[in-house]
């Protein structure tokens, strides 16, 4: 619970997202390289819907956005599982291997916006530390196995829930944010074990601006 009762928590949410984080295995092309250290010659990846993350590398998302240049991003990226399953069961190998890009979600000024962090059991479980750059958010619920829209939601603490800028996914569950996207510009979500943001658990949220100059980038 927060340590004040005096919380604003967003209680009508204009934006839900629910994000599956989690590992998975590429296959190798190269089979000697130090890179490939998976089982069977694979190498370790991760994601977030199925999308591992690739950082631009002629330049920075929010110059791209600023700038308007095309070609560095999208603002496709899933809202939901493209494929769903069950995350924290016996998954399909099939579901191992995600696909590669640099999307983002966009999100308008002032939305109130809920996020489901949902851990798979993609090679193994883990407590993925997610942080979200830019915001601070209100962690109203969590639980074991899979979230259950019709009956987690219930039991949400909408009156005194933490406000963190970092939280854990619990192994093999999920774990539930709210926030005010009252912030615009590109902001970074992602796992905090290093290892894990390069191998692409990670996405942005591109939060349009508002109205007025103190309401955009």
């Amino acid at each position: 619970r927060s340590l004040t009762s005096n919380v604003n928590v967003p209680k009508k949410i204009d934006k839900s997202l629910f994000f599956t984080v989690g590992l998975g295995l590429n296959n190798c092309t190269k089979l000697n390289s130090p890179r490939c250290q998976g089982p069977n010659g694979t190498r370790f990846t991760a994601s977030i819907n199925n999308v591992s993350f690739v950082f631009p590398r002629r330049n920075s998302l929010m110059q791209a956005y600023v700038q308007g240049q095309p070609g560095i991003f999208t603002t496709d990226f899933p809202s939901s599982p493209p494929v769903k399953f069950d995350y924290t069961g016996n998954v399909s190998r099939g579901l191992w291997q995600p696909s590669r890009g640099t999307k983002l979600v966009k999100l308008k000024y002032g939305d109130n916006v809920q996020i489901v962090l949902q851990d798979t059991s993609i090679v193994t479980t883990e407590d993925h530390p997610m942080h979200l750059h830019g915001y601070s958010f209100y962690v109203v619920g969590m639980g074991t196995g899979n979230f259950n829209a019709a009956t987690d939601t219930a039991n949400f603490n909408l009156v005194d829930p933490p406000h963190r800028n970092t939280i854990g996914t619990p192994p093999g569950g999920w774990v539930a944010i709210r926030f005010k996207a009252d912030n615009p510009g590109i902001w970074l979500l992602h796992c905090h074990i290093d290892s894990h943001l390069g191998w692409g658990l990670a996405t942005a949220l591109l939060v349009e601006n508002g109205v007025g100059k103190l309401q955009a980038v």
